[in-house]
């Protein structure tokens, strides 16, 4: 079948999205990942037969939350449908007894947070740009942040899903309640796996209490600190204490966060207030001499997680920029971090990485000249596949994509991944080439 013309898909479409949610696509932006024609549904039902007629017509779709992870991978500047989520909103079912909250896609994380305040819980996920993030976005990128150290990825708390395959077939995978496992693995398979499988419909979550407390202390070292930062972590890790976060902050993110350039810990306690400063005096007789603590008040902390999880390449800016995600074995963030302050280069590249000294998942966005920043994705991603890790770059324009490899090497289980998708979408048409290997 040769290809349909965006005016001949929008006359054909007419029965399943009004006219008023219909437009045409934006085919030159940046970032590629756009569609020649743009559609908004706003039931599952149109979703369903929306990817019912691609399929059958063999037109491709790729899809689109808020638009906060449009630089994150793909090869295919514009699919022939661009299926936004925007306007698919809102909670389904909330069961505060249960803790469980059912939600859209569509929905802005943010707003499902501030909703499930008025109920003193909220979904123990802390992903970058929370508050322009859409659910399904973060779930399909399975993001998160340095209290993944306490809270655990994504899959830890997502306990079902609806999904609509590329057919148009709806299916659930997991249940509504926490101790529901029927399905439970199935919903590893879709997240993370960037829309390449499915367009999640409905996400549920099972709910954490608000903490009682809150407390979050900086620990500042002094230059060349490697081993003394690395004694003290692996001291506090051993210990009794429970840190919800553990995040090595390289200079350049420290000044901009706390206005000091120097290696800093980002150390956070969630309790209630005995716990928290128990916790806290106990860090204060274990502080290495010569470095600098302070503890931050609750208005003082919420502006620093503010401020860090809204750190992403800004588009206004002169500079080129491009953002990565690493993962190495936890120690070993020392050395990534480390890298990254070796390739920085005074008013020619900047680089702001931080690394959860817990997990082993590092962030660093680099702002800069083009060639310095592309240069630097290489050597970071040489460095962490020396130390049996991976680079993937979760942010960069679609030229440069088509130039670096977002995701790397293939892993030795790629074949089952390939394999999954040639059986869920055998005409190739949900976010073609968006994922790893050109999945």
């Amino acid at each position: 079948m040769g290809p349909i013309s965006a005016t001949s898909i929008l006359s054909e479409l007419k029965t399943i999205i009004p006219e008023e949610r219909r437009a045409a696509g934006e085919v030159d932006h940046y970032l590629g990942n756009g569609g020649k024609i743009v559609l908004y549904p706003q039931v599952e039902e149109e979703i369903a037969n929306l990817l019912s007629y691609a399929n059958q017509n063999g037109q491709t779709v790729s899809i689109m939350g808020a638009g906060t992870k449009r630089g994150y991978g793909g090869l295919i500047e514009n699919t022939d449908i661009l299926l936004s989520l925007k306007n698919y909103s809102g909670i389904v079912e909330h069961v505060p007894g249960d803790m469980t909250v059912t939600v859209k896609a569509g929905n802005r994380f943010g707003e499902l947070q501030k909703y499930l305040s008025q109920y003193n819980q909220r979904v123990s996920i802390d992903p970058f740009t929370p508050e322009s993030s859409t659910v399904g976005g973060v779930i399909s990128a399975n993001d998160s942040g340095p209290r993944r150290l306490g809270y655990g990825s994504a899959r830890d708390s997502v306990i079902g899903l609806r999904v609509v395959y590329p057919d148009g077939k709806i299916i659930r995978t997991g249940g509504k309640v926490v101790k529901n496992v029927a399905g439970y693995d199935m919903n590893k398979l879709f997240i993370g796996s960037m829309g390449t499988l499915g367009i999640l419909s409905e996400i549920t979550f099972k709910l954490r209490p608000l903490p009682k407390c809150e407390s979050l202390i900086l620990l500042s070292f002094p230059d060349s600190s490697m081993e003394l930062i690395r004694k003290f972590s692996i001291r506090l890790l051993d210990s009794m204490l429970e840190p919800v976060a553990l995040e090595l902050l390289n200079p350049s993110m420290a000044e901009k966060l706390t206005g000091r350039y120097n290696r800093t810990l980002a150390i956070a306690f969630e309790d209630v207030e005995s716990s928290v400063l128990y916790q806290e005096n106990y860090l204060r007789e274990i502080q290495p001499d010569g470095t600098d603590i302070t503890v931050l008040s609750d208005k003082e902390t919420q502006m620093f997680w503010n401020q860090f999880y809204e750190n992403t390449v800004n588009e206004s800016s002169d500079d080129f920029g491009a953002s990565m995600k690493i993962g190495v074995v936890n120690m070993d963030v020392l050395y990534m971090i480390e890298e990254t302050i070796k390739l920085e280069t005074p008013n020619q590249l900047t680089i702001q990485s931080h690394g959860g000294l817990g997990h082993g998942l590092c962030r660093a966005v680099l702002k800069g000249e083009e060639s310095l920043v592309t240069d630097a994705i290489f050597q970071l991603r040489q460095k962490a596949e020396e130390y049996g890790g991976y680079a993937t770059v979760t942010h960069l324009p679609f030229k440069q994509r088509k130039q670096i490899d977002s995701w790397g090497e293939k892993p030795p289980y790629f074949f089952l991944m390939e394999g999954i998708k040639k059986a869920v979408d055998p005409n190739d048409i949900l976010n073609p080439q968006r994922y790893l290997g050109g999945i």
